[in-house]
C-alpha cells in the first residue's frame, strides 16, 4: 500500500517553480528509494516514467520524479535553460525531496544529470541505471555535428531550430546551452565513481550512437558496471520488453545494494 505524497511545486529562488511528482510507501519494503531523471525535452509523464512509478508503488518503493527547468509543468523559458540548471533542479529536488539512500534512473540527457547528482551526492546514491545515456551530449552529439552553417546560424543568431521527430515544432537549440555545456563535461576524464552502474542501450538508436555509451563505460572507474546492447533497441526503449527490462533491472540493483 502506498501513502501517496501526490503533485506538487518547489518555489525557486529567481521565482520559477519546479514540478514534481512523489510516492512514499506508507511501509517500504527497504530503505533505498528512486529519483527519475528524464531526458531532454521530455517530462514526467512519459512511457518509462509512468511504467516506473506503477512499478515503485507495487514494489513499496518511494519513487520522484520531476520536470526540469522549462520542462513539463514546470516554469521557465527553454532559451534561457543550460546544463547547470537542470542539475540544480536535480539536486533540489534530490535534497528536498528525498531521504536516505537512492538509485538515480536516468534516461538519455538524464543519463548526463545523473552522472553529475552522482559526483556530487556520493554519501546517499548507491547505484545508477541509464538508459541511452547522453553524458556531454551538446558538445559531442550536438556541437561536434553540426554543418558549418548549422555553427555559423549558432553564433550569429544565437540559437538553432532544430527539427525533432519527437515533437511537431522544432527544439530550439541556444548558442548559450552549448557553451554552458562545456561546464560539465565528463568524458574527457575518468568519471570517479564507484557505485553500482547499469547501462541500457539500443544499438539502432539514432540519437545516441551505442558507441557513445561503450565510451562512457570505458570512463567509469567503477569496476560494477554492466552494459546490455538491444540490437534492436531504438532510443526510447519503450517497449513493453525494454520495460520489462528496466524494472528488473531495478530490482537486482535494490536487492545488490541492500544485501551487501
Amino acid at each position: 500500500m502506498t501513502d501517496s505524497e501526490g503533485s506538487g511545486k518547489l518555489a525557486r529562488p529567481d521565482g520559477e517553480s519546479l514540478a514534481y511528482k512523489r510516492d512514499i510507501p506508507a511501509a517500504p519494503a527497504g530503505p533505498t528509494g528512486l529519483v527519475w531523471l528524464g531526458g531532454f525535452k521530455s517530462d514526467m509523464t512519459g512511457t518509462k516514467a509512468t511504467a516506473l512509478a506503477g512499478w515503485a508503488a507495487a514494489s513499496e518503493r518511494a519513487f520522484l520524479r520531476f520536470d526540469y527547468f522549462a520542462h513539463g509543468a514546470s516554469s521557465g523559458d527553454f532559451a534561457q535553460a543550460t546544463v547547470g540548471r537542470w542539475l540544480d533542479d536535480a539536486e533540489t529536488a534530490f535534497d528536498r525531496l528525498t531521504q536516505g539512500p537512492q538509485i538515480l534512473i536516468g534516461s538519455s540527457m538524464g543519463g548526463w544529470i545523473a552522472l553529475l547528482l552522482a559526483l556530487t551526492r556520493p554519501e546517499r546514491v548507491k547505484a545508477l541505471v541509464l538508459i541511452a545515456p547522453a553524458p556531454d551530449f551538446t558538445e559531442e552529439l550536438m556541437w561536434k555535428g553540426f554543418s558549418d552553417e548549422v555553427r555559423e546560424v549558432l553564433m550569429k543568431e544565437g540559437v538553432y531550430r532544430r527539427p525533432s521527430e519527437y515533437d511537431e515544432e522544432p527544439y530550439e537549440i541556444t548558442m548559450k546551452l552549448i557553451e554552458e555545456g562545456r561546464d560539465h563535461l565528463l568524458l574527457g576524464n575518468d568519471i570517479a565513481l564507484t557505485m553500482p552502474v547499469r547501462i541500457l542501450q539500443g544499438m539502432a538508436d539514432a540519437d545516441v550512437p551505442w558507441s557513445h555509451a561503450m565510451r562512457l563505460v570505458e570512463k567509469l572507474t567503477s569496476r560494477d558496471v554492466e552494459i546490455h546492447l538491444s540490437k534492436a533497441g531504438d532510443h526510447r526503449l519503450s517497449t513493453p520488453e525494454d520495460i520489462a527490462r528496466l524494472t528488473e533491472t531495478v530490482a537486482r540493483l535494490l536487492a545488490r545494494v541492500e544485501n551487501r
